[in-house]
């Protein structure tokens, strides 16, 4: 999954970055659009569905296991210990969908920093930033994820912290091409001209105007942290139960294959959906916000 679309570097002051234009695009590219409805239902559904159920995520019904869907009060059926696995979904869901967000949150901070000194310096500075970039992306970052968490206590904040730290890299490259490029332009050059300081130039003039690249390499970096969790905590180095989590339903369902397919369907179909979706706006993203694609 690719996080560094092509834009051409135009200054985005004229219109604003997400003037009629852009949005009419976006609403043109109906995947896109789907996939914005289907994350903001999934969000609601996880935040407020389980407040709705008659049943909790822990509340075991040992009468009703392996209960299948739609076949009696448990909608969606249950697990091998009798919880409802619709509840269990949506508070999975609010785990998955928040390490998603908080993990993108952390990796385009530490990649806006460093992609922005790497474009803005060069020379020595930006040379070394980015050869430190391309030595962490020599790293495959699955192997990479299960070594680091098979040595670390597993938690929430844990798992947060050890996605971002290996998701940041991509976005570093996609913000230096961006700032290296805009550097040189007439907007850039006035602010060096009338003594601005760097850190001004940085964030007022050259930030700014590649934020488009930005909001689409972070879209895509919420799917690809929802994925890397639902990877180690399936493999069993993520989030640990009782905390429940799209992955780990997962991994609690592979005994199962056979003869509760359910078990599995269901959080997979989660995973995918929301990925898929995520996807989807970051494609509508960049062509709404690519200036190549400027048409009335």
């Amino acid at each position: 999954m690719s996080l560094e679309p092509t834009f051409d570097a135009a200054p985005v002051r004229e219109d604003g970055f997400w003037n009629g234009r852009a949005m009419r695009r976006f609403r043109r590219h109906k995947l896109a659009v789907f996939g914005a409805i289907v994350i903001v239902l999934m969000t609601l559904a996880c935040a407020v569905g389980p407040l709705l159920l008659p049943y909790s995520d822990t509340f075991i019904d040992i009468r009703q296991r392996f209960a299948p869907p739609f076949g009696g009060p448990h909608i969606l059926g249950t697990d091998p210990l009798g919880r409802d696995i619709l509840a269990r979904l949506l508070m999975a869901g609010r785990i998955s969908l928040a390490v998603g967000f908080c993990a993108m949150v952390i990796s385009m901070g530490i990649g806006i920093m460093v992609g922005l000194a790497a474009g803005f310096y060069e020379g020595v500075i930006g040379a070394a930033l980015m050869r430190f970039v391309d030595a962490m992306l020599c790293f495959p970052s699955i192997f990479l994820l299960l070594a680091i968490s098979a040595l670390i206590q597993p938690s929430v904040p844990s798992i947060v912290l050890l996605i971002a730290m290996t998701s940041w890299m991509e976005v570093a490259r996609v913000v230096e091409a961006q700032i290296r490029s805009l550097r040189t332009r007439e907007f850039a050059q006035a602010a060096v001209a009338m003594g601005s300081s760097n850190l001004r130039i940085m964030l007022r003039e050259l930030l700014p105007n590649a934020i488009a690249p930005i909001v689409v390499a972070a879209t895509l970096n919420v799917a690809h942290a929802i994925l890397a969790e639902s990877y180690i905590s399936f493999l069993g180095y993520g989030i640990q139960p009782p905390t429940p989590s799209w992955g780990n339903m997962l991994e609690n369902a592979q005994s199962y294959l056979t003869s509760a397919p359910w078990l599995a369907i269901i959080p997979g179909a989660a995973i995918t959906l929301a990925v898929t979706s995520f996807n989807f706006i970051g494609d509508g993203l960049r062509d709404a916000l690519d200036p190549r694609m400027d048409m009335p």
